[in-house]
């Protein structure tokens, strides 16, 4: 092999004569460096979403979530709760029940997810770094008190500054429906607004108002003990997956415990997908641009057709002759890929750090440049593809290369 490579590489590096053949070479090399900067650029733009999202729901999703795996709520007993809280790996444990409610306010009413809260939702997530006006309080020691998604306070023509409460409707969870007097069949509570937040995604700005945990049991009829959802806080060093099994092995069947990923499992899968598909859609074009070699090599091996019988004469096999111009095209793709590489990861080092590319005007969106994030399984992935379909787009000309 040593003697192969060392003709494959005078034949692509030695002074010789610019020709047709090596202007084609080229231009196949520059191709397969194009494709290869594109795949890295879009792959890092990718990456980048997918942290900027996970960023964003960070700050309201906690590390872990526990929910029932049938119904809505289940019974978490102290005894339970301490369980949970004595095990190292777990600093916080918060009790949140989530449910619909007609929210009605100065002639403005429309259904909103209903989330109360207890004192501890707020050092479990970061709540009060998305705070867009007001603060963040949900009992004040005298009166009840909401923080809601931005979008829903604009819906309901609310802000901080005003006065009047916000009326919250829920159907009776007991007794029998009157058809009479349809009124008496809701459960009402009475707050007002602290504060606006905006995490940036549609499901919580438009339709999440945080209140106190106990006024969502007074107005859906739960007892001390039900919730619909525990809120863990991982601590730090600690594995999640390691903490889920120890979680399950207190509480038994019965539960679901999901991640920060598990939670947005919608999201984070369309970002998959869309990450599968491109990569896909660029493995294509890459394919194109390498076999664009079988050309340029092609001619080549006709062009050397007096050396590769002078070899051949003096006793190198045809497995040789093979090798040699089999490693002669790798290397061209090899080059090709290095120099893409290098590009891409420049683009993508300039585009981190001044944000060159820019999501339009920037003013209507969350950040005002594209994001990146470089990993390195992408890189990974992308010199293996290059120099898969490289051996490959060499071997079918150089198959045939007979003395």
């Amino acid at each position: 092999m040593k003697t192969e490579l060392k003709i494959a590489w005078r034949y692509l590096f030695a002074k010789k004569q610019f020709n047709a053949i090596h202007v084609i070479t080229a231009i196949s090399s520059a191709a397969v460096g194009v494709v290869t900067a594109a795949m890295i650029c879009v792959l890092s733009v990718m990456n980048g979403f997918g942290v900027m999202i996970e960023q964003l729901f960070s700050q309201f999703d906690p590390d872990l979530r526990i929910t029932a795996q049938t119904g809505k709520s289940f019974i978490i007993t102290e005894e339970k709760k301490h369980e949970l809280l004595d095990l190292p790996c777990i600093d916080l444990v918060s009790e949140s029940i989530t449910e619909t409610a007609l929210a009605y306010f100065e002639e403005k009413q429309m259904p909103v997810q209903l989330m109360g809260v207890d004192t501890v939702f707020g050092q479990l997530t970061g709540i009060e770094n998305i705070i867009t006006d007001g603060h963040y309080e949900v009992f004040d020691g005298a009166f009840d008190r909401a923080v809601l998604g931005q979008g829903l306070a604009w819906k309901l023509g609310i802000g901080v500054r005003f006065i009047h409460a916000i009326e919250v409707y829920a159907p009776k969870r007991e007794g029998k429906v009157n058809m009479l007097r349809p009124d008496v069949n809701f459960n009402s509570e009475r707050c007002f607004i602290a504060g606006t937040f905006a995490v940036n995604q549609q499901k919580y700005d438009e339709n999440l108002m945080l209140v106190d945990i106990d006024l969502t049991r007074r107005l859906l009829d739960y007892d001390t003990t039900e919730v619909t959802a525990l809120q863990v806080g991982v601590a730090e060093g600690y594995s999640i997956k390691k903490t889920k099994r120890e979680i399950a092995s207190i509480l038994g069947e019965g539960y679901l415990i999901q991640d920060r990923y598990e939670q947005q499992e919608d999201f984070f899968r369309i970002l998959r997908v869309e990450k599968l598909l491109t990569t896909l859609l660029l493995v294509f074009i890459l394919l194109i641009a390498t076999f664009n070699g079988i050309g340029s090599l092609s001619m080549l091996i006709i062009d050397k057709q007096q050396d590769i019988h002078t070899l051949s004469h003096l006793g190198a096999s045809d497995s040789m002759l093979q090798k040699i111009f089999m490693l002669e095209g790798w290397m061209v793709n090899a080059l090709g890929a290095l120099g893409g590489l290098v590009i891409g990861l420049g683009i993508c080092l300039l585009q981190e750090h001044f944000g060159m590319l820019k999501l339009g005007n920037g003013a209507e969106y969350v950040v005002s440049a594209y994001p990146v994030a470089v990993q390195a399984w992408d890189i990974l992935l992308v010199s293996v593809v290059v120099l898969v379909l490289g051996a490959l787009s060499s071997w079918i000309p150089a198959r045939k290369v007979k003395g």
